[in-house]
């Protein structure tokens, strides 16, 4: 039994993760959100939910007390966050934490998946890639996770990628990124200070 706190818990890639989590383990989740009315039902016995931004150092070092694993789901300025997680997450001790940015922030998309993603044409990603920049110089054993475009598709049907090799396709489903994110912390090895590209 792991536990886990989810950053953005109300976000879509959060929310679908925080069910598959609820669903295929038997980890404790802490959801970390700015309104946790917008959480709906609990599970009393695997889930408690903080009010707060990550941001707020606070906040972020009470959600951080006891934890195994962080994912963070997020949206905004992720460098800033990127930065104050990585701080706090440092003084708490917890070494484990898993990112979600984009692909195309390394240029990675090939012209036979689309490279207009990809950063050096699209400059609304220079944020994603800050972050994951802030993320791979930290001392942390993190997992940088770059998906496709997501949809709703019930499918766990996925292809990984590393960083330096070329993205595999265009979309993928909140699932397959909910079913990476679960392997992801219950395996510490498993893409180890790695950023990891996941496409249909």
């Amino acid at each position: 039994m792991t536990n886990v706190l989810i950053i953005g818990a109300t976000g879509s890639v959060g929310s679908t993760t925080r069910r598959y989590f609820l669903d295929n383990t038997t980890d404790n989740l802490t959801l970390m959100v700015r309104n946790t009315k917008r959480l709906g039902q609990l599970d009393g016995d695997r889930e408690r939910a903080l009010a707060g931004s990550v941001t707020d150092e606070a906040a972020l070092s009470s959600a951080l007390k006891d934890q195994d694993v962080v994912f963070a789901a997020l949206s905004g300025n992720l460098a800033g966050m990127a930065q104050t997680l990585v701080k706090a997450m440092g003084t708490a001790g917890v070494d484990r934490l898993l990112f979600i940015t984009s692909m195309g922030i390394y240029d990675e998309i090939p012209a036979s998946v689309g490279a207009g993603g990809n950063l050096s044409v699209n400059p609304m990603l220079r944020g994603y890639r800050q972050a994951a920049d802030i993320i791979e110089a930290s001392p942390l054993n993190y997992t940088v996770i770059r998906p496709g475009w997501f949809d709703n598709g019930d499918d766990t049907d996925y292809q990984v990628t590393k960083k330096g090799e070329p993205f595999g396709g265009h979309s993928v489903s909140r699932k397959s990124i909910a079913d990476l994110v679960v392997r992801l912390a219950h395996d510490e090895t498993l893409g180890s200070r790695d950023s990891l590209g996941i496409n249909r």
